[in-house]
């Protein structure tokens, strides 16, 4: 048969151990070529890229040529890639061996074309950075070298043309976490210290993650718990379930980074974007805590408190109040004061009415009673008279009780004024501060996003 006669006509005399030109001085030249089937896995502790790839090699062979009109109008044969000289095109970037399929042939033309069509699963060394997870891109380089020859033996060229490589997905799997972008290629000469250049063809893998996985699962609720928070704003300063409630929230928050710190990349070199936006976003509840309870420890109603400084009623009740617009609490602290008059006039009437000797209105009576008790009078003064000024250090001490007890009421309103005008410009200051941060995040992650 013609291809047993001519395999045999071809391998009979064949030196697989050379270089196949018949001339020394003639350079091989080893077109290359690469598509991209499949980005199976990312390992960014590693710094590891596993890629599934198709890979095709073309070189001429000199020894390796044959008429056709003598093997029956034969002209091309497949052959053991052991039984010829095959060149040693390897991948720097190599780290492992990946389990790639053995294809045991390779087509040879008539002309002496040698065509090696082969699929490699590449586990490569790749500088990744991930700042922008989850909006991130990766470029990994996959450079194509001969290992021995230099480039005066053994020459690298591009099959195809580089805007065919760089959009071709036409094999590529698009639904895992990677899409890929585009494939750059670039050939360069390498030398070491003055010795013999090399060729190198090099090809630039850039990939693309989807983000969504990452956006539900990881910023979502981050964002959610950051709204509670804002919201916990808005209950009364006063009372001690805001501080519950903030609390409740940063155990939360704690919770939800142990629960996501095995999602994020980890690497020694630095850290996520994403990791500095949880950092911030826990100092800022713990800030947000501590303002709360700065606040409730400045309303909480207490004995022996302080009057408020003069300069802090200048600056917090009067020109705070001009600046952020609170009206409101100023119709708040009036009515409070008017109420709290009226309760206090209420309760200097009853005391003078306990206080106030009995007034007759009869004269008769009273004429009566007169005469009984200026018949009494002298005889009873002496008793009396320390029964009366007993009595009066007693309306005395009661008057001063009375006094004291409205002083710590207007000690205590005038610092309820000042922690509700405080908080709520620590609350507008915290809430600018949160606005500004994720306009900024939000902005960098679009542009990364649409780059």
């Amino acid at each position: 048969p013609a291809l047993r006669r001519l395999c045999h006509h071809l391998l009979a005399h064949y030196q697989k151990g050379t270089r196949p030109v018949r001339d020394w001085r003639t350079t091989t030249n080893v077109a290359i070529d690469l598509m991209v089937y499949a980005i199976l896995s990312v390992d960014e502790k590693n710094q590891v890229l596993t890629t599934y790839i198709w890979y095709r090699q073309h070189w001429t062979d000199e020894f390796l040529k044959w008429d056709p009109a003598h093997f029956d109008n034969l002209t091309q044969i497949s052959l053991p890639v052991e039984s010829i000289w095959v060149p040693d095109i390897l991948i720097n970037e190599f780290v492992d061996v990946g389990k790639s399929p053995h294809v045991p042939y390779v087509y040879v033309s008539h002309q002496g074309e040698v065509q090696n069509l082969k699929p490699i699963q590449v586990m490569t060394a790749c500088s990744l950075d991930i700042y922008n997870f989850p909006f991130d891109v990766q470029n990994c380089s996959l450079t194509f070298t001969s290992w021995l020859h230099h480039i005066r033996d053994i020459n690298l060229s591009l099959w195809r043309q580089p805007e065919l490589v760089k959009f071709d997905r036409s094999v590529f799997m698009n639904q895992g976490e990677w899409e890929l972008l585009y494939v750059l290629s670039r050939f360069q000469e390498f030398s070491v210290k003055s010795s013999d250049s090399y060729a190198e063809m090099k090809f630039y893998v850039v990939i693309r993650r989807r983000p969504l996985f990452y956006t539900v699962s990881l910023l979502l609720p981050s964002i959610f718990l950051m709204v509670m928070d804002i919201v916990g704003f808005y209950l009364p300063p006063h009372s001690g379930e805001r501080v519950s409630f903030k609390i409740t929230l940063l155990l939360g928050y704690s919770v939800f980074l142990i629960i996501v710190s095995d999602t994020l990349p980890a690497t020694a070199v630095g850290t996520p974007l994403i990791g500095i936006y949880f950092v911030v976003c826990m100092a800022l509840l713990v800030i947000s805590l501590t303002e709360t309870i700065l606040i409730v420890r400045l309303v909480h109603k207490q004995d022996l408190q302080p009057h408020v400084p003069e300069w802090v009623k200048h600056l917090l009740l009067e020109r705070a109040t001009i600046l952020l617009c609170i009206r409101d609490r100023n119709k708040l602290s009036q009515s409070r004061t008017q109420s709290l008059d009226t309760s206090r006039q209420v309760e200097n009437n009853e005391s003078t009415a306990k206080l106030t000797p009995y007034v007759c209105e009869d004269p008769r009576e009273c004429g009566a009673a007169g005469g009984t008790r200026s018949a009494l009078a002298f005889a009873g003064r002496t008793e009396s008279s320390a029964a009366l000024q007993e009595v009066l250090r007693e309306t005395m001490a009661i008057r001063q009780l009375l006094e004291k007890r409205e002083e710590f009421r207007d000690v205590a309103r005038e610092w309820l004024q000042v922690g509700y005008v405080l908080d709520v410009l620590l609350f507008r200051v915290y809430l600018a501060a949160v606005l500004a941060y994720s306009i900024t995040l939000g902005t960098l992650w679009s542009v990364w996003r649409d780059a």
